[in-house]
């Protein structure tokens, strides 16, 4: 056999579309590949789908009357969409109980969430890169903080409350929502903050910029996606919160959760109000959730990477 011969027949020996005559994956590894992928999409899809029932018949309840509420179940919706109406709404929003105490939780959560975002914020930073004496041990104190269980200072608290005046006011629980974040903010901050390369925080004091000009320009741009992710859970955590807002918040200024609580002593098996303003409650949150998710998830990812 000839030399010419010879290649010709290695090259028809060759797998098609190869140059080198390795052979890719096969039809069928790619349709493994494809199979496992849509297996896992939907794998997901229908875990989603399992976690938001609970919150679809919640909504599809708070949707009906009551009468309809007590004859079946909120999927009779899917085949009875006549029973859908917006009265229980309607008429949650007209009680002015409902509406004040949505005010107060706003008025709660807001300077709460804030608070903790801002002081956390500029203490993370103080405790990552400024040196002052016992630095160490003063966050030690703070991570010391986040193991004291939040009952144990309901009635010093109290005391104290009361002899500065300030008792059963939305200012009350606002103070008390943010000295029990602050600890963990700081120290979640302080961590994000403390992997922020040294050599830019150096070239920027070289260039004459402060540590305010540092914090602002440089170290919050950095820290957004955890920022971010403090913000979030400061602010569930404050919304959903009835144990603090029940003990140190007056009639007056009560949030929406004690104020269905209240709704539920009153009058006792009312689901219609109880569904709806349940779902009231959860559309802040949700709406916030969301807004913020892209931040969240990167402030995850950078958590996990790091």
């Amino acid at each position: 056999m000839t030399t010419l011969q010879t290649a010709e027949a290695a090259q028809t020996s060759r797998a098609p579309g190869t140059a080198s005559g390795r052979t890719g994956p096969g039809a069928a590894t790619r349709a493994a590949r494809r199979l496992a992928g849509g297996s896992t999409r939907l794998v997901l899809l229908l875990v989603a789908l399992f976690w938001l029932l609970p919150t679809v018949g919640l909504l599809l309840s708070s949707l009906r009357g009551p009468l309809d509420i007590q004859e079946s179940g909120w999927w009779t919706v899917l085949t009875k969409p006549a029973q859908l109406t917006l009265h229980n709404y309607t008429n949650l929003l007209d009680d002015p109980t409902i509406t004040r105490s949505f005010l107060n939780s706003l008025l709660i959560t807001v300077p709460a969430t804030l608070l903790v975002v801002v002081i956390g914020s500029l203490a993370g930073y103080v405790f990552a890169w400024v040196e002052f004496p016992g630095r160490d041990w003063v966050f030690l104190l703070v991570v010391g903080l986040l193991v004291v269980p939040l009952q144990v200072a309901l009635v010093p608290i109290t005391s104290l409350f009361g002899k500065l005046g300030i008792f059963g006011s939305i200012v009350s629980v606002v103070l008390f929502h943010v000295a029990f974040g602050l600890p963990f903010a700081i120290f979640l901050l302080r961590n994000f903050f403390a992997e922020i390369p040294r050599e830019l925080l150096e070239a920027a004091r070289l260039d004459g910029a402060g540590e305010l000009w540092l914090f602002v320009r440089v170290v919050v741009p950095l820290g957004g996606p955890a920022i971010a992710s403090l913000g979030i859970f400061q602010f569930l955590w404050v919304w959903n919160d009835m144990l603090v807002a029940l003990i140190f918040a007056d009639p007056g200024s009560a949030p929406l959760t004690v104020a269905l609580q209240q709704q539920t002593r009153q009058f006792g098996t009312n689901i219609d109000v109880l569904s709806s303003g349940a779902f009231l409650s959860m559309i802040i949150p949700l709406v916030v959730f969301f807004a913020f998710q892209r931040q969240f998830v990167n402030g995850v990812m950078a958590g996990a990477l790091k």
